[in-house]
């Protein structure tokens, strides 16, 4: 099953925003140029002040003028500027507006009047708390998981949800959930899917759905692991011993597939070489005795017959 599509995928929104790039130029030229007109201002109003002082008249209060403006321009122009440090990203707003995401990190300049929200696009991890759920059967089990993520899109994770690392926690346990009910811990059945068996596939799924369900916030899920995974406490004793019985019942049943093999194959032995003669009834005593060897828990004890089989 494909990660990207799966079957039983829930429904979510679409998006009504995407992430697109935001028009922003390098932060080193829009500080140089900011400082050599804040400074071409200072000296502007110093140059006015003295021209007023020895009667300059209205030549010294435009350059005063001049001056403030460049002052005051050149201190808004900065405001522009932007620090981004890698594994983040500033989603930038004109009046409420979306206009683009800044990504490349180091000093970038973008319009002044923009607001900008710093974003985290670093791998991030999530473990759930250790979750109460009946499996496919209506035992009780206790289960968790840690999930890996990043956030994909910027747009989406900023304008789709309110908060998307709370997203991300709910959405988790609600799939967690979801897949612990919908499989038994153990399968009765050997061609069916069990949390405990087939912990591979069951990831695989795991992983499917959280991706189709963070996908609105703009987030992608790197990987999905259980990382608890048992019983409840009320049953798990009596679980237990099913398990015990099962295991017991294997080995027993593996145990007398061997010993009739190795039965099987001394008499077959016996009759090639031909160093006695068994009838059918002495044949039936010597296959009892062989399995009650074979098969027995305990050590054997020997009886001596001096007689004949018949007395």
């Amino acid at each position: 099953m494909s990660l990207d599509q799966p079957t039983d995928a829930p429904e979510m929104p679409t998006p009504e925003v995407r992430e697109t790039t935001a028009h922003s130029i390098p932060g080193g030229l829009a500080l140089l140029l900011g400082l050599i007109g804040f400074l071409l201002g200072v000296g502007a109003v110093v140059a006015g002040g003295g021209s007023a002082s020895d009667g300059g008249g209205a030549g010294g209060g435009v350059l005063i003028t001049l001056g403030v403006v460049l002052v005051i321009g050149s201190v808004f122009a900065t405001a522009g500027l932007n620090m981004v440090a890698p594994g983040e990203a500033r989603v930038v707003q004109l009046f409420g507006r979306y206009t683009g995401t800044i990504r490349a990190d180091g000093l970038r300049w973008v319009n002044p009047l923009t607001s900008r929200t710093k974003i985290s696009t670093r791998v991030r991890n999530h473990e759930t708390a250790v979750l109460k759920v009946n499996d496919a059967y209506g035992n009780p089990i206790e289960l968790a998981a840690v999930v890996v993520w990043q956030v994909r899109d910027t747009a989406q994770a900023t304008f789709s949800v309110d908060d998307y690392a709370e997203f991300v926690s709910t959405q988790t346990e609600a799939a967690v959930r979801h897949i612990a009910i919908e499989y038994p811990y153990d399968a009765h059945d050997e061609a069916g899917l069990s949390l405990r068996g087939n912990a591979e596939e069951i990831t695989e799924k795991l992983a499917a759905e959280l991706t189709a369900r963070v996908r609105a916030a703009g987030v992608s899920v790197v990987e999905s692991r259980f990382t608890h995974l048992a019983y409840a406490p009320e049953i798990a004793s009596a679980m237990l011993q099913r398990q015990q019985a099962g295991a017991v019942v294997a080995a027993r049943k593996q145990i007398v597939e061997g010993a009739c093999g190795m039965v099987e194959d001394a008499l077959a032995r016996i009759t090639a070489q031909d160093f006695v003669e068994l009838d059918e009834e002495r044949r039936a005593s010597m296959v009892s005795n062989l399995l009650v060897v074979l098969c027995g828990d305990r050590s054997p004890q020997p009886v001596l017959n001096t007689g004949s089989l018949y007395q």
